[in-house]
């Protein structure tokens, strides 16, 4: 096998972050990367694992329903029929 070395910029707690984790996996850094890059060639895609976070706005509108189904306060359903699902959609367009 042919090797050849790749430099690249990242971020230093990122890299010592990845290094710790691959050590405790039992494998070099070098060993994760050479996958995600096989993958990446094999695929012909890129994987974006991280959940996406919600901006502020959405956060808040998020907390204050969890803060609502805690309370019990503007629940609506559950709803036994599709047609009590339409009367009720239906009743807030008055």
């Amino acid at each position: 096998m042919n090797t050849t070395v790749i430099n690249i910029k990242t971020d230093k707690a990122l890299k010592q972050d990845a290094q710790k984790l691959a050590k405790n996996f039992g494998v070099p850094l070098s060993a994760v990367i050479n996958i995600y890059l096989r993958e990446f060639v094999r695929e012909k895609r890129v994987v974006f694992s991280e959940p996406p976070m919600p901006n502020a706005k959405t956060r808040k509108i998020l907390d204050q329903a969890l803060k609502d189904i805690k309370q019990g306060k503007n629940l609506v359903g559950p709803f036994k029929l599709p047609k009590e699902t339409d009367s009720f959609l239906d009743s807030l367009k008055k």
